[in-house]
């Protein structure tokens, strides 16, 4: 674990899972709202395939939450972009020449616009897990709703407007739930952070950027689960094979505007971070994932 020292006093934190050999280069995996970085397994799935693998973990967010920080925000998406800059950097200073970024949900909308921002930077491919393209709200709220949160978000930019994103997808995935995985709900409480105004319209600018069309000279694969099942009350068995946090068919639409060689693959009862989907499920999208980096020769 390293810290990363950025401007006005933030942090990020850049964690490492070495290979025994790191023959293909390095991965950069950056992860999604109220998060941070836990997915040992998928650490370790491309450590044994001949990759370093990093993982950032945000400012204000998981190990780089200080006292004083407002979890997970930001009033300008392109804060984030000082953390990526000086992960990539450390990484070229490991030695590294060939790097492929992989992002999960808000990590999705945040690593395309970075990438688009920075053309110069030496990355080879963007891999997106369930990628967030666009609020899964009805119309009125991504068009008349949007119109107030821009203009509140601006003028009180801390104003909460919910207090979180309800507790069914954590469900799925703790363990002390109805899913298998550990991880500190400190960081990643199970109904997630409140959700504030000055956060939510960086967001929405950022979608509608996104959603205009950007250009991300690399190579992308988006991954997305078959089917959502979106404003849940409570836990189902339905939820535990199917996006519960974001519309997939916002993934299928916007992908290809993201930039020239964009390739979209589905994937069969995927939760929300396919990655931590069952086993078969997981390992399914794993899978591709290898497919498709040997495929573009990120090696």
């Amino acid at each position: 674990m390293r810290t990363l020292d950025l401007a006005d006093a933030k942090v990020a934190t850049l964690v490492r899972l070495p290979a025994d050999q790191a023959t293909k280069g390095a991965i950069l995996y950056v992860h999604g709202f109220a998060d941070y970085f836990f997915q040992r397994h998928v650490a370790e799935h491309f450590t044994a395939r001949g990759y370093d693998f990093y993982a950032v973990d945000l400012r204000h967010y998981g190990r780089s939450l200080r006292d004083g920080d407002t979890p997970n925000f930001v009033t300008d998406i392109g804060e984030h972009f000082e953390e990526l800059d000086a992960a990539v950097d450390k990484i070229h200073e490991d030695g590294h020449t060939k790097l492929v970024v992989m992002a999960h949900s808000t990590g999705g909308l945040i690593t395309p616009l970075w990438l688009d921002a920075r053309k110069d930077l030496q990355v080879d491919a963007l891999v997106l897990n369930s990628p967030w393209f666009e609020l899964a709200e009805p119309a009125a709220a991504r068009t008349v709703g949007t119109a107030l949160i821009k203009a509140v978000g601006k003028f009180a930019p801390k104003l909460k407007l919910r207090d979180g994103l309800g507790s069914v997808y954590g469900q799925t995935i703790h363990r002390d739930h109805h899913g298998e995985w550990d991880f500190d709900l400190r960081m990643k409480p199970l109904a997630a952070f409140p959700v504030l105004a000055g956060w939510l319209r960086a967001i929405r600018i950022g979608h509608a950027k996104l959603q205009r069309g950007l250009n991300v000279t690399v190579p992308v694969l988006v991954l997305h689960s078959n089917r959502s099942l979106l404003h849940a009350k409570a836990w189902s068995r339905e939820a535990m094979a199917a996006d519960t946090v974001l519309d997939v068919a916002d993934m299928v639409k916007y992908a290809p505007r993201l930039g020239p060689d964009v390739t979209v693959v589905e994937i069969q009862d995927g939760l929300h971070d396919l990655f931590l989907s069952a086993e078969p499920v997981r390992a399914k999208a794993l899978a591709e994932v290898d497919t498709w980096l040997e495929a573009h020769e990120t090696h």
